[in-house]
């Protein structure tokens, strides 16, 4: 939904994008590549089909990428 701005379930294009509230620390939807909760957060954003409710994740920083792809490999 990202990158086609269509819902890929039922084809609707209400898609919305839900960013990473940057205030919360140590909640949300985070992936976490450190074992100290402030550290090492990395942000997941949310694209929520709004006609059928669909949502995808997206790690959208390629830096953060790579940090997740030294953490988890």
């Amino acid at each position: 939904m990202k990158n086609t701005k269509s819902c890929p379930k039922c084809g609707s294009t209400d898609i919305v994008r839900i960013p990473d509230n940057p205030n919360r620390h140590a909640s949300g939807n985070n992936i976490y590549t450190s074992t100290y909760t402030l550290f090492g957060k990395i942000s997941v954003i949310r694209y929520v089909c709004c006609s059928c409710g669909y949502a995808e994740n997206w790690v959208e920083n390629e830096e953060e990428l790579e940090e997740i792809r030294k953490t988890f490999r």
